[in-house]
């Protein structure tokens, strides 16, 4: 991102189904990300959580335009990735702040 001041990022958190860690890496990897970057938002951190009550994934997503960003929100494609992401994991969640460097809840 040239001018992170405007951006805006999607966070994104859950907790993986160990009981299909597989099918959730080949999705993730292969078609969410990949979907996600062609609809024109930049993935800007992926995050593990090894200990305590929080969700052990959060990712994020930045967008230099809100109306990108909204377009995605409001897209089809998002609710279809949403979708399947859910059969993946539990307890997903997402929210849109603005863009700051470093790590963000």
């Amino acid at each position: 991102m040239n001018d992170v001041e405007t951006g805006l990022k999607l966070l994104i958190s859950y907790n993986v189904d160990l009981d299909d860690a597989q099918g959730y890496y080949e999705f993730v990897l292969g078609k969410y990300i990949p979907e996600m970057q062609g609809m024109g938002l930049e993935m800007s951190e992926a995050w593990h959580t090894a200990f305590g009550e929080y969700p052990n994934r959060l990712i994020g997503f930045v967008s230099q335009d809100g109306d990108i960003l909204r377009d995605v929100l409001e897209g089809e494609t998002w609710e279809e990735l949403t979708e399947e992401l859910s059969n993946h994991v539990t307890e997903l969640d997402y929210k849109v702040i603005p863009y700051k460097l470093g790590f963000q809840i």
